[in-house]
């Protein structure tokens, strides 16, 4: 497996582009996401200072300020969640009225510009990324509703869509690795941290000089370190319990005296173990995790057990394409 030499991107999120001598990366991406001359003027005060990907449920949150004074979300999520959507309309809401200042009009409602960085499968459909917005149509005409001269001058907006939060949603694992244009350049790097020397998207020059590992401040790089290697010693768990799991499930299955005790003890051991484990690397487990579980047999629970120092999230444990 190629070493890789670039830091991941929830750790660049988390301790590197919050820096204004870095906003030339996030700027670069945002502009390439959003078709725009994104100018960063400043990062506000959000939810992604932890340094493990199991904190605040595995996600990293970036919220800047654009010079258009709109609020630009940014959300890296590994794990599945199965009201994810749900999730954006609340956070969207709350940073609508945490940024509405008392006694001000309505017209004074901040813009809000929502984009998710998925590490899992998010709903039906086949592409990597999808652009959510809100309009309105006519019920007969099915004619859009629009604004007349008076409110676009007033809400400095050209359109309906354009006052209501938007919504991207970037499908890393749907990227099929091939960049064909400056965006995907930049999908490609959070699917893979690597850079490749043809890209020429916004901002990646920077990314590959300001996001070499060994480019790093030494305390910095030592952080990081100290973060992978939490991966590592989740991986020296899985071989130095798994075997004791196994044991204790021939253990209980001999006291049962019979091939069929003896299999379910094997199983319930293995699926303890297995359990344990994804725990302390993916927190608390959703329901439907845990029925995995529950019906697998040991071959295959040895197998998600192994598929653990890999996985970037439940998703890449249980995937039958692993």
């Amino acid at each position: 497996m190629k070493q890789r030499q670039l830091i991941s991107f929830d750790w660049a999120l988390k301790r590197l582009l919050r820096s204004k001598a870095n906003f030339e990366i996030l700027e670069g991406f945002l502009s390439e996401l959003l078709r725009d001359d994104v100018r960063i003027m400043e990062v506000l005060e959000s939810e992604g200072n932890q340094e493990s990907r199991n904190d605040k449920f595995n996600r990293v949150d970036l919220k800047v300020k654009n010079g258009r004074d709109e609020i630009i979300i940014i959300e890296l999520q590994y794990e599945r969640e199965w009201d994810y959507l749900q999730r954006l309309l609340y956070g969207t809401a709350k940073a609508i009225t945490e940024h509405m200042t008392e006694g001000k009009p309505y017209a004074s409602v901040v813009k809000i510009i929502s984009i998710s960085i998925l590490y899992f499968d998010l709903g039906r459909g086949t592409d990597y990324i999808y652009v959510g917005n809100t309009t309105f149509k006519g019920m007969h005409t099915h004619e859009e509703l629009g604004l007349d001269e008076r409110q676009k001058a007033l809400f400095q907006r050209s359109s309906v869509a354009a006052i209501f939060p938007e919504y991207y949603l970037i499908k890393v694992k749907s990227f099929d690795d091939v960049a064909r244009d400056t965006l995907d350049e930049w999908i490609y790097f959070l699917k893979n941290a690597d850079i490749r020397e043809n890209f020429t998207a916004q901002g990646l020059r920077k990314a590959k000089e300001k996001l070499n590992i060994m480019q790093l401040p030494e305390a910095e790089r030592k952080a990081y370190e100290r973060y992978q290697d939490d991966l590592h010693d989740q991986a020296s768990f899985v071989l130095s319990t798994y075997g004791a799991g196994q044991w204790e499930g021939r253990q209980e299955g001999r006291q049962e005296g019979r091939q069929e005790g003896r299999q379910e003890g094997r199983q319930e051991g293995e699926a303890k173990i297995l359990t344990r484990l994804l725990q302390r690397r993916f927190g608390n487990l959703p329901e439907w995790a845990n029925q995995e579980i529950a019906k697998a047999e040991p071959p295959l629970l040895e197998e998600w057990s192994l598929r653990i120092f890999d996985a970037q999230s439940l998703d890449d444990v249980f995937s039958d394409k692993a």
